[in-house]
């Protein structure tokens, strides 16, 4: 059925496939605060947060990075079992891979070779961020099948699985968490990376149970699409596995440039509070993406889509100014995060900083789907390639200058790069219309 004979997509519809999506994002977004708060509660909670912001969060997003986009590629590409059973074993291979770096850098000296002279950070941080790599090996692995199998659950309108299946995780993870702060003994680092592997791994298995009845359902009596060769995946998926590897790119080299800024110590160990809170409100723009991808294409979808994101962005950076430009911020920082009056307060002065971070994140996921939706994904990796320039230039110029904080720095600098980003995304999709039908560009 052509796209033109069918119903115009609503924004009610907008909302109803965004909101289990948001949920489990959100969700998501919360686990990073949780992980600082514990982390805030337990023995040398200032080197342990500065090892789990400066080193082992950045490199494990950083190494997973490739494998991100699989929920996007299964969205779009799990449209019969035969697809299915090729991009599932593509997905086992890479993870597999990525899972074996990440070993190498956590347990080789290649940790004391290459991640201590690059990101060179604060002494007190370098073992600390060395066993929490080690915990945080399976990480990998897992966000790979977990999110090869959500992709196939959102193809075939199973999306509400997702968030269950998010919220199965965060009750392991706040399990492994609280046991540890109650415990008392155990490192705030190693807390937090084995509450972080059993959340994900949790998810896995989720996601798997909840992929059963579609695979021998739906997927099995879908009828046969083209065949997915693996030219023709790789065509696809290589340029949206550069956009989070380029994307990602920033956070070591944010941590690279915070540790060669004034008090590194300090604000490293700020910073995974204050991200995790601007995480938070970005997350729920970040699931966007999938709703863009899954309805772009049918009739109406685009002013629907349009509609939807003008007030998510909205209501998401009104949230994030709530929160840090009035005393609600010394609350979430002492009272919730756990962190002492020293980092509150660069926590607390730098998070106005990025406040139309959240408005970014949602156009960003609009163009993003519209262009994946009609798989012209080379724009994709174009603009986080932009974003990664422009991101370093401005924190290599903080660095340098020694003018503000790190904190600061890299929020003014990440917003300066999504802006160009977003404005790159908007310039290449802007000449697909609303009926594009997928085509390699």
């Amino acid at each position: 059925m052509s796209a033109t004979n069918e119903n115009p997509v609503t924004t009610r519809q907008v909302f109803t496939a965004w909101w289990p999506l948001a949920a489990s994002w959100l969700l998501m977004g919360a686990e990073m605060s949780l992980v600082s708060a514990a982390v805030a509660r337990l023995s040398d909670a200032k080197f342990h947060l500065a090892a789990f912001g400066g080193i082992v969060f950045p490199l494990s997003l950083l190494i997973e990075a490739p494998i991100i986009m699989m929920l996007a590629a299964s969205t779009a590409l799990s449209v019969d079992r035969d697809s299915f059973q090729r991009l599932k074993r593509f997905t086992t291979y890479a993870g597999a891979g990525l899972s074996l770096l990440h070993a190498l850098v956590a347990f080789t000296p290649l940790y004391d070779l290459l991640v201590i002279p690059i990101l060179d950070p604060p002494t007190e941080a370098i073992e600390p961020g060395r066993l929490g790599l080690m915990l945080m090996t399976p990480w990998s692995w897992a966000i790979a099948d977990r999110r090869f199998h959500q992709g196939l659950l959102i193809r075939f309108d199973r999306s509400k699985k997702v968030g269950t299946g998010t919220i199965v995780r965060l009750i392991v993870t706040c399990s492994v968490l609280g046991a540890g702060v109650l415990h008392g003994g155990f490192p705030g680092i190693a807390v937090a990376g084995v509450g972080l592997s059993c959340g994900v791994t949790a998810e896995l298995i989720s996601a798997r149970l909840f992929a059963r009845s579609v695979i021998s359902g739906p997927l099995e009596r879908a009828p046969l699409a083209e065949p997915l060769t693996l030219p023709r995946l790789l065509k696809f998926y290589i340029p949206l596995a550069l956009t989070p590897l380029l994307n990602l790119l920033v956070q070591p080299i944010g941590s690279a440039s915070i540790s060669r800024m004034p008090v590194p110590l300090e604000n490293l160990a700020a910073w995974p509070p204050v991200s995790g809170l601007i995480f938070m409100s970005r997350s729920t723009g970040v699931a966007f993406n999938e709703v863009v991808v899954s309805l772009s294409g049918r009739a109406g979808a685009r002013p629907a889509l349009g509609r939807f994101a003008l007030w998510l962005s909205i209501g998401l950076c009104a949230f994030l100014a709530l929160i840090s430009l009035t005393p609600l911020s010394s609350l979430w920082f002492k009272g919730i995060s756990g962190l002492s009056p020293e980092l509150v307060e660069i926590a607390r002065l730098a998070v106005p900083l990025g406040i139309l971070l959240p408005a970014m994140t949602v156009y960003q996921s609009l163009h993003t789907g519209y262009l994946v939706n009609a798989h012209k994904t080379r724009a994709v990796p174009e603009s986080v390639a932009l974003f990664l320039i422009v991101t370093t230039a401005c924190l290599t110029i903080g660095a340098w200058t020694d003018a503000l904080p790190g904190v600061k720095v890299t929020l003014l600098s990440i917003t300066a790069g999504a802006a160009a980003q977003n404005l790159w995304l908007w310039y290449r999709q802007r000449s697909l219309s609303e009926l594009d039908t997928p085509a390699e560009s």
